[in-house]
């Protein structure tokens, strides 16, 4: 699967991603940090990168988890990254975790990133609901919540633990596949 929209591209992570996710990461540690420490974490140099991308693309391979990369097409430069995770083929559902470099956001290509990949999720893996765990002062994440239709649900308490170990309640928004309710 490859989704070209405006200059962007979504594909899934490939190997010859490594140097490309490393440099997204450390260029946008200081904002990745709270939210993805543990992709932070696995990135930090390009041996680190080249382990956690041969075992993201095992991961997408066997359907354990899917990591799509956003990319700038006249560069070829990484902006943003997109996971589908903790996979629950009995329940068929998923959830949605994603992040965009600084210098592209509030720009609406994360919503519409969201967007082409709701409709894979709902297609291609059939899954009947998506959610998005967001922490209430993520405005732009909420953002793109409620502008691709996810409704608020709960809180839930405790959590996300943060890189610097800081434990967060979050939001929970749900949407539910229109085709198969």
């Amino acid at each position: 699967m490859q989704i070209q929209f405006e200059n962007y591209s979504i594909s899934p992570i490939q190997e010859k991603d490594t140097w490309r996710i490393c440099d997204f990461v450390v260029s946008n540690e200081e904002r990745l940090k709270d939210y993805f420490p543990k992709t932070v974490e696995q990135n930090l140099n390009p041996t680190l990168a080249q382990f956690f991308v041969s075992k993201k693309v095992k991961e997408f391979v066997a359907k354990e988890e899917f990591l799509f990369t956003l990319k700038e097409n006249t560069k070829r430069t990484i902006i943003g990254l997109m996971y589908v995770k903790e996979l629950n083929f009995q329940e068929n559902q998923g959830e949605l975790a994603y992040c965009i470099g600084y210098q592209y956001e509030g720009k609406g290509i994360m919503t519409t990133c969201i967007k082409h990949l709701i409709s894979w999720c709902f297609g291609d893996i059939t899954l009947k609901t998506l959610q998005i765990i967001v922490h209430d002062g993520n405005i732009g994440s909420k953002t793109i919540a409620v502008k691709n239709g996810f409704q608020w649900r709960r809180t839930l308490l405790k959590e996300h633990e943060t890189g610097n170990g800081k434990t967060l309640d979050m939001e929970l928004y749900e949407l539910q596949n229109p085709d198969l309710k």
